[in-house]
C-alpha cells in the first residue's frame, strides 16, 4: 500500500479532475495539517505521524459535530460529518471493543500495572498500537475501569 501522504495527494488530483469541490477542500485541509507539522518541526512525516494527525483531526470533527447538534445546526453537522468520513477513510480499520479489551489486558499484564497510579504505563504501551484505530478517550476509561477495581 502506498503511504498515506501520497495516497491523499493522488486523491487531491482525482478530486480536481472530477471537480469535486467539497472533497477537494477536505483533502486540502488534511494536506495543510501535514504541511504545518512538517514545517513546524522540520521533519518528513512518517505514516505513524500522519495517522496521529488524522486521528486528532477526526476527534476535532467529532467534537464539532456534537456541539453543532446541541446548537441544532444540522447544516454544519452535515459538513463536519462529510469531512470526518473522508478523514476516517485514511485511518486504519477501527478495532472492536473485544480487541481493545484484549490489548488492554495484555498491556496491564506486560507492565505489571496494579492500580490507577500505573495508568500512564499502560497508556504508553497502548498508544502506538491503538493510534488511529480506537478512540483513546474510550480506551482511557476502559483502563480506569480495569485498574480501579
Amino acid at each position: 500500500m502506498a503511504d498515506i501522504k501520497s495516497q491523499i495527494s493522488d486523491d487531491v488530483k482525482a478530486a480536481m479532475r472530477s471537480k469535486d469541490k467539497e472533497r477537494l477542500g477536505a483533502l486540502r485541509q488534511i494536506q495543510a495539517a501535514f504541511k504545518q507539522k512538517e514545517v513546524d518541526e522540520r521533519i518528513e512525516l512518517s505514516d505513524e505521524q500522519t495517522i496521529a494527525i488524522l486521528d486528532k483531526m477526526a476527534k476535532q470533527h467529532r467534537d464539532s459535530i456534537d456541539q453543532f447538534k446541541q446548537a441544532d445546526r444540522n447544516d454544519l453537522v452535515e459538513i463536519e460529518q462529510f469531512e470526518l468520513n473522508i478523514i476516517e477513510s485514511y485511518l486504519p480499520a477501527q478495532l472492536s471493543e473485544v480487541e481493545i479489551n484484549s490489548l488492554i489486558e495484555e498491556a496491564i499484564s506486560d507492565t505489571g500495572a496494579e492500580s490507577i497510579k500505573d495508568m500512564g504505563k499502560v497508556m504508553g504501551t497502548l498508544k502506538g498500537k491503538l493510534q488511529g484505530r480506537a478512540d483513546m478517550g474510550k480506551v482511557s476509561s476502559l483502563i480506569k475501569a480495569k485498574l480501579g477495581t
